[in-house]
Formats: C-alpha cells, sequence, structure tokens
C-alpha cells in the first residue's frame, strides 16, 4: 500500500470512531490532510467549529493565521501535512481531556508514522506536551520552548521538533502573533539550511 492508501485507510478509520465521547456531539471528524511524504509535519490541538463543519483542519479565523505564518515558510498546505491531537471537536472548544488525548493519539502516532516527517511543528501547549512526553522530555510552558530545535527520537523516527504558539493563541495577543511570526522566520531559515525549502 502506498503512504496516500495507508493515510486513507486512517482517515475512514477516525470517521467511524466511537472509542470516545466526542462522536455523539461531532458534525464531522477531521483525520488531517496534506501531503502524504511531507518532510514537515504541523500538529495542533482539536478542531474548532469550522473544522467540525468542514471536516478539514486550521479552515476557521486560526486556519487563515496558519495560511499566513505558511507563506513566511513560502509552502502551501498541499506541501505539509496538518494533524490534530484530537480529530473531533471537544464542545465549546474546551481543552482535551487526557481521556481523549489517550484513545485519540494513536490515529496521529500511525500517520506520524506513515509520513515520516523530519519536522515536527507543534502548535500550541496540548500537541507540544504530548510530542515531548514520546520524546522522553519535560514539557513546561510553551512561551518557555517556543522558536527553539528538541532533536530527537518520536515513535523511532529521529526528528526536529519546533514547537510554536497555536494560531488561536495570536488571534488574541499581538504579543504571540508577533512571537508566532518570529519563529516561523528562524523555521524558514533551518528549513532553507537543511534544504527542505528553497532558499
Amino acid at each position: 500500500m502506498s503512504k496516500e492508501e495507508i493515510l486513507e485507510e486512517i482517515a475512514h478509520e477516525v470517521k467511524a470512531c466511537r472509542k470516545c465521547p466526542l462522536w455523539k456531539t461531532r458534525k464531522n471528524a477531521v483525520p488531517g490532510d496534506g501531503n502524504p511524504s511531507a518532510e514537515v509535519m504541523f500538529i495542533g490541538e482539536a478542531p474548532g467549529y469550522w473544522e467540525d463543519v468542514k471536516g478539514k483542519p486550521f479552515v476557521g479565523a486560526a486556519g487563515k493565521f496558519l495560511d499566513t505564518l505558511l507563506s513566511i515558510l513560502r509552502v502551501s498546505r498541499s506541501d505539509v501535512f496538518i494533524g490534530n491531537i484530537l480529530k473531533c471537536r471537544p464542545p465549546q472548544n474546551r481543552d482535551p481531556l487526557p481521556e481523549e488525548i489517550r484513545a485519540c493519539t494513536p490515529f496521529l502516532d500511525r500517520q506520524i508514522r506513515v509520513i515520516e516527517p523530519r519536522y515536527i511543528v507543534t502548535l500550541g501547549r496540548h500537541s507540544t506536551a504530548y510530542i515531548f512526553s514520546k520524546m522522553g522530555l519535560q514539557f513546561t510552558s510553551i512561551s518557555a520552548v517556543h522558536g527553539k530545535f528538541f532533536e530527537g527520537q518520536v515513535l523511532g523516527l529521529n526528528v526536529c521538533v519546533f514547537p510554536t504558539y497555536h494560531p488561536a493563541a495570536a488571534l488574541y495577543s499581538a504579543r504571540n502573533r508577533e512571537a508566532s511570526e518570529n519563529d516561523f522566520k528562524i523555521l524558514k531559515a533551518e528549513l532553507e539550511r537543511h534544504g527542505v525549502i528553497k532558499a
């Protein structure tokens, strides 16, 4: 099976999933999408209102800002893969519960193994805490780790993890917005240096 076919299979499983109660309140599950062989994978927290309506990741206001950030890298969504810790929207966009994360992240783990990204960009504290736990790293706060590179193993893959703020956080704070844009400039320089994107 090709990477595309395996990701399609995972997406079908996500849409039929009833491992936690979130399936009862969702309109659409949001498996994630993008390039099956992406060298850069973005991992957010959970779908919001518009993602739940459309079944696609980052299509609301936070998604528009993510598109702005991707334009700093001069890449499009079709160049990268975008997923979330949770594949279904928590009611009222509340934080993911630990049992929901436990039930849902095996899907994400499988996606990471299939895609084999060189870089994982974690968007916000929930995805950063989860990926750090896979690397055996202690997570304190997003403000302490954003804009830095952490090399290690995730699910047996050698990856470079780059935490930054969740795009939604930038919508409510000019400081976070500026920090996000600066982080993406740091990321751009790194990706250019390693030939992931053209200088």
